[in-house]
């Protein structure tokens, strides 16, 4: 009897240098900030922008962040990445899944995945691009991505991908514990939840109708702002809120990570540390659900820099809540979401 084919899984985080050396990382930043997705600018412009201004000055500040975070396994959003792939081999049917992972930029690359996958004679391949909220820089060119690989193949099987899961139930489960388990650590006067931004032309290159008005418009999740970033945003905080039990009036979405003189997505987390403090309130617990694990821009930029901010400001006490990493809850999401596309 012939044996059955197996479905191929690639699950694609955003990317991390192969080392922390300068050259590691201005390679990984020319990567990065060369995809027409992330810098939407036409190519000799965006070309030089990164080669020449971006890539040569920000390299060696980036390379010293990195050394923070850096550990014993090397890049934690390359080991917790490969933690949730071993984990989900072990839930998954090994007779019926084969689960590899990738990212988006430098090693191991989605090309090395799907060549893995596609050597196994994979009748199908599921993507899941582990981003929560879809956004054309992140999921949008993840799936650019093998759909520019695979146009070269002779052959190209049924290919299915995850755009977003926002209002997952094992997603928001999974944050909803480790936040409740953050709580039962002390008490906390607000509640931010910090996601990394996108400058706001992108955001209205999206709009559906124009209905995008970057504002109140977010406060209503629907047809119309379904894959609007910034209201899957509002959204994700809304849903792990309500399952908190926190009080409206002592929650807040923000967005970090700005690059650039153009406007980005609002309110920016430095305005709302400096507000928060302003107002005299001394305990934060922070969340930051756009990352799936832990990485430079939660354990450094919200953990690190912005608890220093905040105690400068006079508040006494920065927490962020660790990332879903490879948490029972976050791999049963996972488990779900490619068993409900097999």
């Amino acid at each position: 009897m012939a044996k059955a084919q197996k479905i191929g899984v690639l699950l694609v985080n955003l990317g991390t240098p192969d080392s922390t050396q300068t050259s590691d990382v201005r390679k990984y930043l020319r990567e990065f900030l060369m995809d027409g997705r992330v810098i939407d600018f036409p190519f000799i412009p965006r070309w030089m922008l990164v080669n020449l201004i971006i890539a040569p000055f920000r390299a060696p500040k980036s390379a010293k962040e990195y050394r923070k975070l850096w550990t014993d396994r090397g890049s934690p959003l390359l080991f917790h990445t490969e933690d949730l792939r071993d984990k989900l081999i072990q839930k998954l049917d090994s007779e019926k899944f084969l689960v590899k992972i990738a990212m988006r930029y430098q090693n191991p690359s989605i090309e090395k995945g799907l060549a893995e996958l596609m050597a196994e004679k994979v009748k199908k391949i599921i993507v899941v691009p582990l981003f929560p909220q879809y956004a054309s820089a992140t999921n949008g060119s993840v799936i650019d991505k093998v759909m520019e690989i695979v146009r070269g193949w002779q052959i190209i099987p049924e290919i299915s991908f995850i755009s977003n899961f926002v209002e997952h139930p094992l997603f928001l489960q999974a944050w909803e514990e480790l936040g409740r388990e953050m709580m039962e650590k002390g008490e906390y006067e607000h509640f931010v939840f910090s996601y990394h931004g996108l400058p706001e032309r992108q955001i209205r290159k999206g709009s559906v109708d124009n209905y995008c008005q970057l504002g109140a418009c977010c406060n209503k999740y629907s047809a119309k702002n379904q894959f609007c970033y910034r209201a899957q945003c509002f959204q994700t905080t809304r849903l792990v809120a309500q399952r908190l039990n926190l009080p409206e009036d002592k929650v807040t979405t923000c967005f970090q990570s700005r690059l650039g003189n153009d406007p980005w997505v609002k309110p920016y987390t430095e305005d709302v540390i400096k507000e928060l403090a302003g107002k005299g309130i001394k305990k934060v617990l922070v969340f930051s659900p756009a990352f799936v694990a832990d990485c430079l821009e939660t354990t450094v930029e919200v953990g690190e820099e912005y608890k220093e901010e905040f105690e400068e400001l006079g508040g006494e006490q920065w927490d962020l809540v660790p990332s879903l990493n490879s948490s029972d809850t976050w791999v049963e999401c996972i488990k779900d979401l490619v068993e409900s596309r097999a």
